[in-house]
């Protein structure tokens, strides 16, 4: 990443000036890497229930659809999170309220970890729900805010990185924690705690490196610029961005003449209900979700053990998907300044659709042994190869692009209350997929299931190709 950085440097520039870039953009990649962190919590929280749910259910004797409510209850707190987050952050700072997103994460590892009952640990998980919310919305937000037009697309990009690195490090830890088991089962104890309680406990360690980071790092200038601390915001100019900092302190000025902060009204729009670029976000956020992506981090290990593999081949797989999906991430850093946003987002929407429909095609063919779909040979192969094709291509366009575009198509005026409610709506998504997974699997099997995520692929096509305009570039006051 740093050295993808470096490429922008002026050739041209002094010795004693190539330094300054060099500690500019060094300073750059520290607070944004700080930043993305929230990102990497986000990720490794959605992703670490994966290896308990079969735990949970077996433990707490649930049917499935109480499995799915148990699942899918932090989303319900990222939502909530994510509405909040963007009003609280115009009110105390982004930097604070990621302070906040600390907390909550630290507290609902620990809670989630020791409950004793499905009601508490639903509880635990909305809190730490909340705190996913409010890293989706500040991650993007203080980025975009503190990075030049330039090299916005890759530092954005941060954010999905540390997610898909988030979900594969929690992936990866619900696997080796499940290898010290006497018999590979995640509801058998190491040492004082059952495998899957180990699971929840390990956020501790990264919520509160977390904490630690975001304390370091400075406040975003267009927030210092709206509380009327041009100084403050100045000396971030100065070590972030490489233009005259009172003409940045006067765009931010002039984009938030006015109002103090963004408000809910702000979105409002008399004959759409919402402003254009507001239903354009919000329609990025549902289909990021809708094409199903977080069924594979969500209940691969469940699904896959559906169609023949054991609990701990399924793991593997499982692991090596998320490989796929951090190495893919390297992909959208490399292209995401050199060729746009909207040309990786359609991209993504053709191999999506395409392979979400061959594995919709080839379970659909399966055969049905005791209630559940099996495959073999040639089939249990092109599943395989689908599922990381799908994975493959939504890791180098609608996870990290999409991100990066609603922390940069709307102005300063709304971008944090907009970018609220995008994320809100994200989560709502995500919890309508995750909650409707298993009785679509338990009802027909997953051919069904992914029939609907491969027309979701495929109207994304449409949607971003009449909606969504390039952002690549642009100045973030000159958003509409």
């Amino acid at each position: 990443m740093e050295i993808a950085l470096r490429l922008t440097l002026d050739p041209s520039a002094s010795a004693p000036e190539l330094k300054r870039q060099r500690r500019r953009l060094r300073f750059i990649l520290q607070i944004a890497i700080s930043a993305a962190l929230g990102g990497f919590l986000f990720g490794y929280d959605t992703a670490v229930i994966n290896g308990a749910v079969g735990a949970i259910g077996e433990v707490f004797q649930v049917s499935s659809g109480d499995l799915g409510r148990a699942v899918a209850s932090a989303l319900i707190g990222s939502a909530i999170g994510a509405f909040v987050a963007g009003w609280l952050s115009d009110r105390i700072g982004r930097r604070h309220s990621m302070v906040v997103a600390a907390a909550l994460f630290l507290v609902s590892a620990i809670g989630s970890a020791l409950a004793q009952t499905l009601t508490g640990l639903i509880v635990w998980r909305v809190i730490g729900g909340l705190g996913v919310g409010f890293a989706s919305v500040l991650a993007p937000a203080y980025i975009a805010e503190v990075s030049p037009a330039e090299q916005r697309g890759r530092l954005g990009s941060l954010q999905q990185l540390a997610i898909v690195v988030g979900i594969f490090l929690a992936l990866l830890f619900d696997y080796a924690i499940v290898l010290f088991t006497p018999d590979r089962n995640p509801v058998s104890a190491v040492g004082p705690l059952a495998a899957w309680r180990w699971m929840l406990l390990s956020e501790v360690l990264p919520a509160t490196l977390y904490g630690v980071l975001v304390l370091g790092i400075p406040e975003s200038p267009r927030y210092l610029v709206q509380k009327g601390l041009p100084e403050r915001a100045r000396l971030v100019i100065e070590r972030t961005l490489h233009e005259p900092a009172q003409q940045v302190i006067a765009r931010i000025q002039h984009s938030l003449e006015n109002t103090d902060h963004g408000r809910w009204t702000d979105l409002l729009d008399a004959r759409n209900l919402l402003l254009p670029v507001v239903w354009t976000g919000v329609m990025l956020a549902i289909f990021q979700q809708f094409v199903g992506i977080n069924v594979i981090f969500y209940y691969s290990s469940v699904l896959w053990q559906a169609v023949g593999f054991s609990t701990t081949d399924s793991l593997i797989v499982t692991v090596i998907t998320s490989v796929t999906n951090v190495v893919t991430t390297f992909v959208a850093i490399l292209f995401i300044d050199r060729i746009g946003r909207k040309p990786l987002l359609l991209i993504g929407s053709v191999v999506m659709a395409l392979s979400l429909g061959s594995m919709s095609w080839v379970f659909a063919g399966a055969a049905v042994v005791n209630g559940a779909p099996q495959l073999a040979g040639m089939a249990a192969g092109v599943a395989l190869l689908a599922a990381n094709l799908f994975v493959f291509a939504f890791g180098f366009s609608w996870g990290p692009v999409m991100w990066v575009m609603l922390g940069e198509i709307f102005n300063n005026r709304i971008r944090a209350v907009a970018l609220g409610l995008c994320a809100m709506v994200n989560w709502i998504a995500n919890w309508f997929i995750a909650r409707t997974f298993p009785p679509l699997l338990e009802a027909s099997g997953p051919a069904l299931a992914y029939g609907f995520y491969a027309t979701a692929a495929a109207i994304s096509f449409f949607l971003v190709l009449f909606f969504v305009r390039e952002t690549s570039g642009k100045e973030l006051e000159d958003m509409a």
